[in-house]
């Protein structure tokens, strides 16, 4: 039974994963190498569960409970020696994964769970330098971790299947929508999606079909508005297959066909205008607005969870 969790990294990721399991009820060790980024997490959970408990989807005790379920620790081998489940949110950068793969190997219990929030690697290759491949899993959770329902899963091809029902009932316990691939892909799914859609949208900016505010709300009021209840298989079957086959064949042979990203992003990125990180990206961002904008969407994000969970009881 799972009752103790690890995550490694405190970044934006895994300090909503970790918020994530505290709500849930878990006990949650955060480790980081640096001290003054588990400060900055413990803040950055703390105002996440203010604003939870604002939006009335946590009571004052809940909250408070959530907080007291986290100790920050900065030593990996005390971070993770009562852990059930570890889930690394490490940069993406392979050699510094195998690298704390190997030292897990001496730390960790017979039993310990090692999942990763990896959207780049398949997991045959994080299995590679490690001697636990049989009780490793991914669980890709996305931004804002705390509020988005989905976790993608991916086992390796020696992961048991005690170790992939161990993990998928303890991300359906936490609320989240658990949902497993059947054999290694990359960019999962979801970021292949999202992938598609966003080429096709720069393209349409590049070629000056229209402005990003407006493309952007061609999706928001549009395909994005009855997505969050309708994904794209269901809605072929409710548009019918016959009318979504003469889409396809007209349409998508005028689709962007480019296997690199756009240019106007390579560019943006050689100028190092990086989006809100740097005050200008694609638009430009105040610095002091931007925490304002994530509030905002956040709230946005909670209010369509509520109505969710209203519509599915």
């Amino acid at each position: 039974m799972v009752k103790n969790i690890t995550v490694i990294g405190s970044g934006v990721m895994g300090s909503g994963i970790a918020q994530s399991f505290a709500m849930g009820g878990y006990a949650v060790v955060v480790n980081d190498i640096a001290e003054k980024n588990l400060v900055k997490a413990k803040q950055l959970i703390l105002d996440n569960l203010s604003l939870l408990a604002a939006e009335g989807v946590l009571s004052e005790k809940k909250k408070q409970d959530a907080a007291e379920n986290l100790i920050y620790k900065r030593e990996l081998a005390e971070a993770v020696r009562d852990a059930d489940v570890i889930i690394e949110v490490i940069p993406e950068v392979i050699e510094l994964k195998w690298d704390l793969y190997q030292k897990l190997n001496a730390l960790i219990g017979p039993e310990t769970i090692i999942a990763s929030n990896t959207s780049t690697f398949p997991i045959s290759t994080l299995a590679e330098k490690a001697k636990f491949p049989e009780r490793m899993i991914i669980t890709h959770f996305f931004n804002p971790g705390h509020l988005v329902p989905l976790v993608e899963i991916v086992k390796h091809q020696r992961t048991r299947k005690d170790v992939v029902d161990t993990t998928m009932n303890l991300i359906r316990s936490i609320g989240k929508t658990p949902v497993l691939l059947k054999k290694e892909i990359s960019g999962f799914i979801a970021n292949r999606l999202q992938t598609a859609l966003m080429r096709e949208a720069f393209y349409l900016l590049e070629e000056g079909v229209a402005s990003a505010e407006d493309i952007d709300a061609a999706v928001t009021a549009g395909p994005g508005f009855r997505w969050a209840f309708t994904g794209p298989i269901e809605i072929a079957d409710f548009g019918g297959l016959d009318t979504w086959q003469r889409v396809f064949e007209n349409v998508a042979p005028a689709l962007d066909q480019s296997v690199e990203a756009p240019k106007m992003i390579r560019q943006l990125v050689e100028e190092n205008k990086l989006g809100t990180k740097t005050g200008e990206g694609i638009f430009s961002y105040d610095a002091a607005l931007v925490p304002n904008k994530i509030r905002k969407r956040d709230r946005q994000l909670i209010q369509l969870e509520r109505l969710k969970n209203k519509e599915d009881h």
